[in-house]
């Protein structure tokens, strides 16, 4: 009984922390998104400015790592 109570904990916890990482990464892309002259989901979308998008998948996988190693510690 003590193992299902410890599994089920885990994966509360691991939801907790994907959610709290997912929340903290998109705040992230609002701000940087704030900070940008333009609209960048609109430069990458409609005007397919492949180097733009190139930077901010690097921005995103950035972020995401740095959330991830501060999450698991």
């Amino acid at each position: 009984m003590e193992l299902v109570e410890s599994f089920g904990r885990g994966i509360i916890a691991s939801v907790i922390f994907s959610v709290l990482g997912i929340v903290i990464l998109f705040i992230a892309y609002f701000i940087i998104e704030k900070l940008t002259p333009e609209n960048t989901w609109k430069e990458i979308s409609k005007n397919n400015n492949v180097a733009l998008a190139i930077v901010f998948a690097s921005f995103i996988i950035g972020i995401s790592i740095i959330i991830s190693g501060a999450i698991h510690g």
